[in-house]
């Protein structure tokens, strides 16, 4: 009965994740062409509307930390998804800056909220090696509901300019339909203690005076600059500094996708059997040889050797993100306590999005500056990273470090002394 209702728990859980990406994925690549598109605004003048919503938006992060432990994740999950979705459906009246900077905005506000809800939910839905398994089916189906999405984008404008009205409201579709899935999952509520949800007293002070956890944040700072490495700094770095043809561009980010899609699931399974915390930092020193491999790519003249080696440091940094990925989610929710999760994931998340918001500006200036400086100040960052989430190993809960218990060691009893 358990193992059925484990079961059924997942399929609505993946189902909403795939319907979600899919929606998502229609829209997020046409995000800036479709209000130029609508309003005839300048693409400058869109990227600064889209930039100052995505910023202001950053204050529901703290305030969802708090609903989630006030009410519950799914809540705050469902109630993004909903409020992205009203929003969408209003994207076709729109018809000038104004306009849109009041609809961005609530969809700034759902985006933000959506990593510290979606990583509270999982962290009551599935424990242990299982919790893992889950993140790593997630960002599999995810990867290729993004791509789905993408198609199906492509066939809608490949129709005429309605395409774009229709972008948008199969997105919106998408977030609505997810919103029904995850609403009809019922939490583990036997997880919590009896008297219902545990107390609220102390906020955020919990968090402030938990240093092994805000040491993870910290450490996580370097590594998400990192992860922004494909979509801001890499086709910059192949098209200028190395005269790469554009087409390579979107072979690369094709290669990474399909890589996590196909072998997120198979990698988490091993890695189960080991300590999160050396699968992140593995992970991590892993981004640091793509990132030096990536620098030595900078004195290779053009040809076959550039392009394999294109693939090679590609191929690295995809490994880096099997490696950390899913396992770093899992590491973190289970090193937040359970009475301040919200609040806890909310902060971490943090150093997920200002690296985000400031990833455009730090590597192109870095990129300007010196090409082969950039990667191995990334390098740098991320090797730092690994050796710092290695020496908080022992401070962590030993519950987060381990994604199945270890199993004690056999005690020999002491011979009896012969009086």
């Amino acid at each position: 009965m358990m193992r059925e209702q484990l079961s059924s728990v997942r399929f609505k859980y993946m189902a909403g994740m795939v319907v979600d990406a899919t929606g998502s994925g229609m829209y997020l690549p046409l995000s800036l062409l479709y209000f130029h598109h609508v309003t005839g605004l300048p693409l400058t003048e869109v990227g600064a509307v889209v930039t100052a919503a995505s910023v202001i938006g950053l204050i529901s992060n703290p305030v969802a930390g708090i609903l989630i432990d006030r009410f519950s994740a799914r809540a705050v999950l469902v109630g993004g998804y909903v409020l992205r979705a009203s929003a969408f459906c209003i994207y076709p009246f729109v018809d000038n800056s104004v306009a849109m900077f009041a609809v961005l905005l609530p969809v700034a506000l759902g985006d933000t909220s959506y990593p510290p809800a979606i990583q509270s939910f999982v962290a009551e839905i599935v424990r242990g090696a299982e919790r893992d398994r889950l993140l790593a089916v997630q960002r599999s189906l995810r990867n290729a509901g993004m791509g789905l999405g993408g198609l199906l984008a492509g066939a809608a404008l490949a129709l005429d300019d309605s395409g774009f009205y229709v972008v948008v409201l199969g997105a919106a579709a998408g977030y609505l339909c997810a919103a029904g899935l995850l609403s009809t999952i019922r939490t583990g509520a036997g997880d919590r203690p009896s008297g219902g949800r545990v107390s609220r007293k102390g906020g955020y002070r919990m968090v402030a005076g938990n240093r092994p956890f805000l040491g993870l944040t910290l450490l996580n700072i370097p590594t998400a600059f990192a992860y922004m490495v494909l979509s801001v700094a890499l086709p910059v770095y192949l098209t200028r500094e190395l005269d790469a043809p554009v087409s390579l561009v979107g072979i690369v980010y094709a290669v990474n996708t399909v890589g996590i899609a196909v072998l997120q699931i198979p990698v988490t399974r091993l890695l189960v059997k080991y300590r999160r915390t050396r699968a992140v930092a593995l992970g991590a020193g892993v981004f640091g040889l793509s990132f030096v491999t990536f620098a030595v790519l900078g004195g290779l003249s053009t040809g076959a050797a550039l392009i394999a080696g294109v693939f090679a440091a590609t191929a690295l940094f995809t490994v880096g993100e099997l490696l950390h990925g899913a396992t770093a989610s899992a590491l973190v929710a289970q090193a937040a306590p359970e009475e301040t999760r919200g609040r806890h994931l909310a902060v971490y998340q943090l150093s997920w999005a200002v690296p985000i918001a400031l990833a455009p500006t730090v590597l192109t200036a870095l990129l300007s500056l010196s090409a082969t400086g950039m990667w191995l100040v990334l390098a740098a960052g991320v090797a730092g990273s690994a050796l710092g989430v290695l020496r908080l190993e022992r401070e962590l809960p030993s519950t987060a470090v381990h994604p199945e218990p270890p199993v004690p060691e056999p005690t020999v009893p002491e011979p009896r002394k012969v009086a």
